[in-house]
């Protein structure tokens, strides 16, 4: 197989989430030719592809996606969003950080792993079509739990996300926080903008919120996680109109939070808060994702050694960044690591993956499927 032409095989799919749009027919034909048992759990509006190979020992899953964020204006690329076009040993394209490249030096490291070794435990490459989108187009978890009631268990879970930071392999992850959205709608009293004592303007209402939320402190954060952050990432009020103040105000935020509070714990603050201003309104949540933890160290110890024995140096480990499908995993009681290529272009213009890292990157896989088979 190589490693580049199938990196571009897949850049040049426009598989913008959630759909993979026929990504996984080229990699379910390559794992069938390594004797991989194949199979598509659909749900939803999302794809999934599930491949095992062997039948004894502890199961070793290799987790990704194949569905990728919108490309922005077309106009703004240098080279096409989706022509997997390379320069200076540079492929060009969406998704050639975020994941496709990653899958690809996996998928090549299992040729070269099993060319050679004589396999003595299960390995598995769950890839799905839905970890960029939105909950309701449906995520990996309702396949796990299904795996699960199946008798299917994953030991060791590789989440092929762009972990890297400023060298390849220089940074994993063995957890991530949680994510928490809520939209508020603010109700007010509209009006002409020339009767204060007609209306209430639902602008005003929330400046006083906006301070108190802006200021507090959700947690202290801890050895593994950075504190709870609060983040507003959308107001919309307005009739359009310079004379009319508008009747209510719509407000999207997000909490990113740590393993020191939990959803309920800051869905019960922020109602709080509201109330003690006397506030009219409406609110709705939705939680994408709990913190998640690996806390055993055998799987974290296997990665960090196949790092040194290919680059020579010793990773960091920061659990910072957005979330991945490795929260997912939980429900596995898996140990999870996240080891990927740099994360500086990914979900922007130009989004770019060094080739040079992708084959160091493979080395790094086949080292650890030899630890593993020791």
């Amino acid at each position: 197989m190589n490693l580049e032409k199938l990196t571009k095989q897949l850049i040049e799919i426009e598989s913008i989430s959630p759909n993979d749009a026929g990504c996984f027919d080229i990699l379910e034909s390559v794992l069938c030719g390594m004797n991989f048992s194949c199979e598509r759990i659909n749900y939803k509006s999302v794809e999934n592809l599930y491949a095992v190979l062997g039948s004894e020992g502890p199961t070793f899953c290799f987790l990704g996606h194949t569905d990728v964020v919108p490309t922005g204006p077309l106009d703004k690329w240098t080279y096409p969003p989706f022509g997997g076009e390379i320069h200076n040993d540079h492929m060009y394209g969406r998704g050639a950080a975020d994941m496709k490249g990653n899958i690809c030096a996996f998928i090549e490291a299992l040729e070269t792993f099993l060319s050679t070794e004589k396999l003595n435990f299960r390995i598995a490459v769950l890839l799905t079509s839905n970890e960029e989108g939105i909950p309701e187009d449906g995520f990996i978890d309702e396949l796990l739990e299904k795996l699960k009631a199946r008798g299917e268990t994953i030991d060791y879970c590789l989440v092929g996300e762009p972990s890297s930071s400023s060298t390849v392999a220089d940074t994993i992850r063995i957890g991530r926080r949680g994510s928490l959205s809520g939209k508020l709608k603010i109700i007010g009293k509209q009006g002409h903008i020339a009767y204060p004592e007609k209306f209430v303007n639902p602008i005003f209402l929330i400046s006083d919120l906006i301070k108190i939320l802006k200021e507090k402190k959700w947690d202290e954060g801890n050895e593994h996680f950075q504190p709870t952050s609060f983040q507003i990432s959308n107001i919309n009020s307005g009739t359009g109109a310079g004379n009319i103040v508008p009747g209510e105000l719509i407000m999207d935020f997000n909490f990113r939070f740590c393993s020191e509070s939990t959803s309920d714990d800051l869905i019960t603050s922020f109602e709080e808060i509201l109330n003690s201003l006397d506030l009219k309104y409406e609110l709705d949540w939705s939680l994408s994702g709990n913190p998640y933890l690996t806390t055993k160290d055998f799987f974290i110890n296997k990665v960090i050694s196949a790092i040194k024995e290919t680059t020579g140096r010793e990773p960091i480990i920061n659990n910072g960044g957005g979330t991945s499908d490795g929260r997912f995993m939980i429900a596995m009681d898996a140990e999870i690591v996240e080891l990927g290529p740099l994360n500086e272009s990914i979900h922007k213009i130009d989004e770019n993956v060094s080739l040079n890292d992708l084959k160091t990157l493979k080395d790094i896989y086949v080292n650890l499927l030899k630890n593993l088979s020791t």
